[in-house]
C-alpha cells in the first residue's frame, strides 16, 4: 500500500514539474484574433535572462521579465513610437497596462497564461 502511494505521488508530481518551466528563449504570440485591417498579433520574445522584445498591435520595444516560481514581474523599457491609428494605439496602451499588472503565471502545454488585472494567454512558438 505504501509503495502504491509513493508511485501515485511521483506520477502526480510529473505534470506539476513540467508546468513550472517558464519558456525562456521561445517567442510567444498572444492568443487573440487580428485587429481589422491588420496582420499583426502581439508577441513576446523572452530571452534566457528575461530580456524581452515586445511587438504590440502597432508599437514595439524592449523590457524585462523576472520569474521566481509562479511569480512574474514585467518591467517595460523603451517603446518605439510608430505612426499608429488611434484604435491600435489604445490597444497597445491597454496591453502594456495588462502586462504591467501581471503577478503570476502558469503553463499548460504550449500555452502560457499571465495573470494580473487581466488574463493574457500566449502560445509558445515551438516550430
Amino acid at each position: 500500500m505504501a509503495a502504491m502511494a509513493m508511485i501515485a505521488a511521483s506520477v502526480a508530481s510529473i505534470p506539476a514539474q513540467a508546468q513550472e518551466e517558464f519558456p525562456f528563449g521561445f517567442p510567444m504570440t498572444l492568443d487573440a484574433a487580428r485587429m481589422p485591417g491588420s496582420k499583426r498579433i502581439p508577441s513576446l520574445d523572452i530571452g534566457d535572462n528575461g530580456e524581452v522584445s515586445i511587438e504590440l498591435w502597432c508599437n514595439g520595444g524592449k523590457g524585462q521579465f523576472s520569474v521566481a516560481g509562479n511569480t512574474i514581474i514585467f518591467v517595460p523599457g523603451a517603446m518605439e513610437n510608430r505612426n499608429c491609428p488611434p484604435d491600435r494605439k489604445q490597444a497597445d496602451d491597454d496591453l502594456l497596462a495588462a502586462l504591467n499588472s501581471i503577478a503570476t503565471w502558469k503553463r499548460q502545454g504550449d500555452f502560457v497564461t499571465l495573470i494580473g488585472t487581466r488574463t493574457l494567454r500566449f502560445q509558445i512558438n515551438t516550430n
